[in-house]
């Protein structure tokens, strides 16, 4: 027998001064089997940092042909196309193609070895900017996760605050590869 996906609520409000979005959103996650707290989290994340009435999130680890998150224009092209963890240069290369944006946010204490690893091969595609994000940060988000969530994020100056009122989780993005 199939394992079935285990569904989280989250209630976010968002407050990014850096773009003036101030949006509160009710989210459903579908955590897969194989997804552990820490990855739903970063998925949680980036929809925070790129909230947008048309930012999804999509089958992700249930379809290989989808990312976790992404957004449509009203045509139906890929605008944002958003990896979470540390896919194969074929899976990014592939992305940058069908996209007019692809975000990899990484985490974990292996992400640099797995950037040396495929960054020459990356070199190439103009589209795509590779966030890391601190392995002690990702650790303490996943302990934010509950079935019932309700959480705030904050965004000044690239800082990003993510709370459920009694713990705060300060993140630093560092971007390894920047959009050219």
């Amino acid at each position: 027998m199939a394992l079935k996906a285990t569904i989280f609520k989250a209630d976010l409000q968002i407050a990014d001064m850096d773009r003036n979005y101030y949006q509160g959103h009710a989210l459903t996650l579908a955590r897969h089997p194989s997804e552990t707290d820490e990855r739903m989290m970063v998925r949680l994340l980036a929809f925070a940092i790129h909230a947008d009435e048309a930012l999804t999130f999509t089958k992700g680890l249930f379809d290989t042909e989808e990312p976790d998150l992404w957004q449509k224009d009203l045509t139906g092209a890929i605008q944002l196309w958003i990896e979470v963890g540390q896919p194969d240069e074929k899976r990014i290369l592939k992305a940058c193609g069908r996209s007019e944006q692809v975000i990899v946010y990484s985490y974990g204490a292996t992400s640099h070895i797995w950037w040396k690893q495929i960054a020459n091969k990356l070199e190439r595609a103009k589209n795509l900017t590779v966030i890391n994000l601190p392995s002690e940060a990702a650790q303490d988000m996943s302990k934010l996760a509950q079935r019932n969530m309700q959480l705030q994020c904050t965004i000044q100056d690239g800082q990003i605050w993510l709370t459920d009122s009694v713990n705060t989780v300060l993140i630093d993005r560092e971007p390894v590869k920047p959009v050219r």
